[in-house]
């Protein structure tokens, strides 16, 4: 690929511009990819979406962030089966910013990488008229929080989306059990758990070494250094955050300032070998810029987080992970258990389900079996029309919901879910709820805070 420079902008023509399709009526959705350091930022485009132009523009600093970014692209544009049609303008400069914000050439804006004072980059979006639907998570420390607050009142002000991009809300799975826990006669009602026995339990498992669109990811090693990209439950532990308050309080006034109280965080260090780390990022050495966190020849990383808090007063306990890959055969790893008074609502994903989260129903008492077990089929036959082919069996004293595979998607496929949902916002501002406001503090509330109380707390090394 050759680039051809225009002082410090080019155009990549050669690798990304095909014949432009023509427009819906009405005014297009002009996309600007803003500093693209994740693979997140090209799975916002991995198929084309109506009244979206094909050529977007994209601000970055020079550098293989950038090239890696271009490259999962154009593997979306020359797949076999419904390939994209994206079209790209590069301006490539250490000033990206500024120029994005001088120049303007589109209204949208897409942002997924750096975590470091993201929050900023986004009043500043905001503040110019630009829609934003940035990835999570937009601050990872707890004193940014003042600047959150203030980008979605200036958001409403300017009548303008800030959109956090929350792809599990659209994950099957999640879907039904938030219908099961919302139904009293499956569930009876949230207990309250303790610090103990939490009434809520959420634990993520990931791993460094994956591949992605069908191909192996390759890290940036900022994703490293948890100044710019946070610990664990400041990056992923958003997605589970999210999870509780949507299944539990969706649509309900939230306050973070009354209704949470963060308890306790804490925290683990890993380190990987120099061989691990090039697998990962490509690289043969590591950079300079990560050198605060050599030690012995080997890389320290933020490996684990964990948080208990109360939402209302119900306890909630959350577990992020980081393993390097997984065994063979194996892949990312999830549990979320909600306990109520008539059952317990869980969704798992391992190697007993193939990697494929399911949901299950297991009913307090023995005695409540029969009208839990009729309850819940007919909350099932109820969701027919919306989601077609669900069943019921009995799996020991567990009742499993089986999904027919036409209702699963992937992961990957949220991502086009979620941006349809922002595009709809994007037309009617207004349309976007209040409660999302709500949640995005409350969220972010106790991302951070957990994250300030595990630091106090110290941590563990594990060699």
């Amino acid at each position: 690929m050759k680039l051809r420079p225009a002082g410090t902008r080019f155009l990549i023509s050669a690798m990304l511009c095909l014949s432009a399709k023509a427009l819906p009526d009405g005014d297009p959705v002009r996309l600007i990819t803003l500093d693209p350091g994740h693979f997140h930022a090209a799975l916002f485009q991995k198929e084309m979406l109506p009244g979206v132009a094909p050529r977007v523009h994209i601000y970055a600093p020079a550098g293989p962030d950038l090239l890696a970014h271009l490259q999962r692209v154009l593997a979306f544009n020359s797949r076999p089966v419904n390939p994209t049609t994206w079209e790209y303008d590069v301006h490539a400069s250490p000033d990206f910013m500024a120029r994005l914000l001088a120049e303007r050439p589109g209204n949208v804006v897409v942002i997924s990488g750096s975590n470091q004072g993201k929050i900023g980059r986004i009043e500043a979006l905001l503040q110019s008229g630009l829609h934003v639907l940035a990835d999570k998570p937009w601050i990872i420390e707890a004193e940014e929080l003042p600047g959150l607050e203030h980008a979605l009142q200036l958001a409403r002000r300017q009548q303008v989306v800030g959109y956090d991009a929350m792809t599990e809300r659209h994950e099957i799975s999640h879907v039904l059990q938030k219908e099961l826990v919302l139904d009293s006669a499956v569930f009876g009602t949230i207990l309250p758990g303790s610090m103990q026995e939490p009434a809520v339990f959420l634990e993520s498992t990931h791993f460094l070494r994956k591949d992605v669109a069908g191909a192996p990811l390759i890290r940036s090693p900022s994703f490293f250094d948890v100044r710019q990209y946070g610990e664990p439950l400041a990056d992923v532990g958003t997605h589970l955050v999210d999870l509780v308050q949507w299944t539990l309080s969706s649509e309900r006034p939230l306050d973070y300032r009354q209704d949470i109280a963060v308890l306790r965080g804490s925290r683990t260090i890993n380190q990987l070998e120099l061989g691990q780390f090039t697998r990962v990022t490509a690289l043969k050495e590591y950079p300079a810029s990560l050198g605060k966190f050599i030690r012995g020849g080997k890389l320290d990383y933020l490996s684990q987080n964990s948080v208990n808090y109360t939402l209302r007063g119900i306890h909630v306990k959350l577990d992020v992970n980081w393993g390097f890959e997984a065994p063979p055969g194996g892949a990312d790893t999830a549990l979320a258990i909600f306990r109520g008074s008539r059952s317990r609502v869980e969704l798992r994903l391992g190697p007993e389900e193939k990697f494929i989260p399911e949901v299950f129903v297991i009913p307090a008492r023995a005695e409540d079996r029969p009208a839990v077990e009729s309850a819940l089929r007919a909350r099932l036959h109820s969701l027919e029309s919306r989601f077609p082919g669900l069943a019921l069996e009995t799996d020991g004293g567990r009742l499993h919901v089986v999904i027919p595979s036409s209702l699963r998607d992937g992961h990957e496929a949220h991502f086009a879910r979620v941006v349809r949902d922002f595009l709809s916002y994007r037309a009617n501002p207004d349309s976007l709820p209040a409660w999302e406001d709500a949640f995005m503090l409350a969220k972010y509330f106790v991302t951070t805070e957990g994250v300030r109380l595990g630091r106090q707390a110290g941590e563990a090394v594990k060699r």
